[in-house]
């Protein structure tokens, strides 16, 4: 892929224009959303010597909501409280066709996807980066996400951050060894309160910024305001697990598995939605014990410690974002598949979602897309 390809655009400076800074030999590129956490960052990485240079994404928003700006023009303010020179590129039509369109697609298929893992992966440390390097000549990437990149035995390894509430690491798994040496994660040893004590401290105007929690081409709002798929909207059977119909679902995309709520079906007992048949347009549900399951399969893997992916071998699952991860054991593993047995039975595995695997020493050995 290129960026030709992708008509991806470098807008105006926000202020006066990046020029190298002697004084400062290590330019870095730092991906600035508005928030808090990239806020500190860039400026953690300037007190560090770094000459710093604030980028900040500008992709198609549904902004029917007040809660965030359509453009990240808070990155852009605090560059200039910062003194960082800042600009905004336009990634508007690969963000649609490589996050909005397939987030859309994958809803209709009956699949959960991850657009974060999948901007992360596709957009930041790929495309984007390598549009910086090329226009501005920085090869190093830094973004405030809570996660640690350090260098072990001669290998760069990417592990769970210091404070394991904010861990951001799953996210993060999709990067490729070869850039893992070049990206910059200045928050792996703080915790959340300390950047948001740090940010106060500056008295950043962005210190006391509600955090981001839900999407951001959805204005931050309910993710079916960014779905449009009529077909996976279309009504259709609500089946027990054994295919017995038992009512009527109002489209697939407005399900997840492990979804309880919201589900317009009363059973008398709790009741999940365990399956989701897209060709069949049917939804099936199941008491808790009837989703889950100890084995997990995955695709599309990105192997970090190659060495490591071994069958037998025993690790740290997580299938969802939350959570810590838990024990498990990689049954079959290859360079593109893996299917691994957790010891205990794991609730709602979503195709769509991650599979992502860490060691002992708290570190991202591979991770992937869940399959069927």
């Amino acid at each position: 892929m290129t960026t030709d390809k992708w008509n991806i655009k470098l807008l105006g400076p926000s202020f006066s224009p990046w020029r190298p800074d002697k004084d400062r030999p290590k330019p870095v590129a730092v991906l600035m959303s508005g928030g808090v956490d990239s806020s500190v960052t860039a400026y953690l990485l300037k007190e560090q010597g770094w000459d710093v240079l604030g980028i900040t994404m500008k992709i198609p928003v549904s902004c029917n909501t007040n809660k965030r700006g359509c453009c990240g023009a808070d990155a852009a303010f605090v560059c200039g409280e910062l003194n960082i020179p800042h600009y905004f590129v336009d990634i508007t039509y690969a963000f649609e066709e490589l996050i909005i369109k397939q987030f859309r697609q994958s809803y209709s298929r009956g699949e959960t996807p991850n657009p974060c893992v999948d901007c992360n992966t596709l957009l930041k440390f790929s495309l984007l980066w390598d549009f910086i390097e090329e226009i501005f000549g920085i090869s190093y990437l830094a973004t405030g996400h809570y996660a640690r990149v350090f260098k072990a035995d001669g290998k760069m390894l990417l592990g769970r951050a210091k404070g394991k509430a904010k861990d951001q690491s799953y996210f993060l798994y999709g990067i490729t060894p070869e850039k893992l040496q070049r990206f910059i994660l200045p928050l792996g040893e703080l915790t959340k309160e300390e950047v948001r004590s740090r940010a106060a401290q500056l008295n950043l105007s962005v210190a006391d910024k509600a955090e981001s929690m839900e999407l951001c081409f959805a204005g931050e709002g309910d993710y079916r305001l960014a779905l449009d798929d009529l077909e996976a909207n279309r009504q259709g059977d609500i089946t027990d697990m054994q295919g017995n119909r038992i009512g009527t679902h109002k489209g697939i995309a407005n399900y997840t598995l492990g979804q309880r709520q919201g589900i317009g079906y009363a059973g008398g007992k709790p009741l999940y939605v365990g399956k989701i048949d897209a060709a069949a347009n049917t939804i099936a549900l199941g008491s808790r014990e009837e989703v889950s399951t100890h084995t997990v399969r995955a695709n599309r893997i990105n192997t970090l410690i190659p060495e490591e992916l071994v069958p037998g071998g025993k690790f740290f699952g997580k299938i969802r974002s939350y959570g810590d991860p838990r024990p498990c054991k990689l049954i079959d593993g290859g360079e593109t598949d893996m299917t691994v047995e957790f010891e205990r039975s794991q609730f709602a595995p979503c195709p769509g979602q991650r599979l992502v695997l860490y060691n002992s020493n708290d570190n991202i050995v591979a991770g992937g897309t869940i399959s069927d």
